[in-house]
């Protein structure tokens, strides 16, 4: 890939451009791509279609072999030479996604999370990952395959959201513009369909025909094309079962062979210098959540927000807004045990109070300013 760049070093390539040129599948091209900018040896520009260009550093990095990260790969063209489950996990520490957030791996059937989804992927079975809003499930899929696309689920979502649509060209005229799900199959990335549960039964069988044997759907609206899945095509979903409207269908939980629950590591939460009061609060208001006495309990995301809030406005505005962002129905119960936690008689929702008095109201008598309109008086 570098060598290829190096050679042309004022072209842009895209990913159909190297893939025809290396005679490899385009997610084995992007993934090789994406190593390179990564390491600083090669440039990108562009992002729904990324062009790649040789740097100061592309030449030399041609000398040498790149050896790709975790999930970096083109999992399904090394499925025949899978690693073991009992070989030496490849990666234990933090890993930065794309958006240049870290995230911490953590366990799974005695294997870094990221590690087991990516020998998941190796061997083509889906995975639904479910839990809480804010656990971390699409961290821990960002940081398992940097090739994701991401389709965000909804009731409002439809066939023309995943497989694509006909839509307006500058010139006036029509274009059929294709949707993740195609984008992910030709090009053999990764497929993240988030909140899948909140999608119409209707419109995620479109998405059926690309996870079983067949690999391969037929896209009606243009011109009954067929789409076949490229090697490194996966998909994996996420559901939130406390969600309203998220129903899990038995067609849905049938195509994905491993369902795997996603909590809040409280003690990721406690690494993380979270406030340790807050972090027992939440841990307690969880074991309310699990005993069916709660509907609600901060989880991760939450304690980073309450966590970037402090260091803002400080730790009583922290408190109030954690109470504040609670569901109306839970909001006196994590106001109780804040209010416990912390010692602080009582905490209200983050709100507005009083209208400031202007600056000139605001100084002081006898400062110079109201000496001055003494004078002029």
């Amino acid at each position: 890939m570098a060598r290829l760049l190096a050679d042309r070093p004022t072209d842009m390539l895209t990913i159909g451009d190297m893939a025809r040129q290396l005679g490899h599948s385009h997610g084995a091209v992007r993934n090789a791509a994406l190593t390179l900018v990564r390491r600083g040896e090669a440039d990108q520009s562009g992002t729904g279609q990324p062009e790649f260009r040789a740097n100061a550093k592309t030449a030399a990095a041609a000398q040498t072999a790149v050896i790709s990260p975790p999930g970096t790969h083109a999992p399904r063209a090394q499925a025949a030479t899978a690693t073991p489950a009992t070989a030496t996990p490849r990666q234990t520490g933090p890993i930065r996604r794309a958006g240049g957030q870290l995230y911490h791996p953590r366990e799974l059937a005695d294997l870094p999370d990221v590690e087991a989804l990516n020998r998941l992927r190796d061997a083509d079975v889906p995975v639904l990952l479910y839990g809480p809003p804010g656990t971390g499930k699409t961290s821990l899929v960002e940081a398992a395959f940097p090739d994701l696309l991401t389709v965000a689920g909804d009731g409002d979502t439809t066939v023309g959201d995943l497989i694509g649509e006909y839509t307006q060209a500058d010139a006036g005229g029509y274009v059929f513009q294709y949707g993740p799900l195609v984008t992910a199959m030709t090009e053999g990335r990764a497929l993240l369909i988030d909140d899948a549960t909140l999608i119409s039964p209707k419109v995620l069988a479109a998405l059926y025909p690309a996870m079983d044997g067949r690999r391969q759907i037929q896209v009606k609206a243009h011109k009954g094309e067929t789409i076949k899945a490229e090697p490194g095509f996966y998909v994996v979903a996420g559901h939130n079962p406390g969600v309203h409207g998220a129903v899990l269908t038995e067609a849905l939980a049938s195509r994905f062979s491993v369902q795997i629950q996603i909590g809040t590591d409280y003690d990721l939460a406690l690494a993380l210098r979270i406030d340790a009061r807050v972090v027992r609060v939440a841990r307690h208001l969880a074991h309310q959540v699990e005993l069916g006495e709660l509907g609600w309990a901060p989880q991760l995301r939450e304690l980073l927000s309450y966590q970037k809030t402090e260091a803002v406005l400080g730790t009583k505005a922290a408190l109030a807004n954690l109470v504040g962002i609670a569901p109306v129905e839970d909001r006196g119960a994590v106001a109780d045990a804040v209010t416990k936690a912390v010692g602080i008689k009582k905490i209200a929702p983050l709100t507005l109070g009083k209208q400031l008095p202007s600056s000139a109201a605001r100084q002081p008598p006898g400062s110079a300013g109201s000496a001055h309109r003494g004078r002029s008086r």
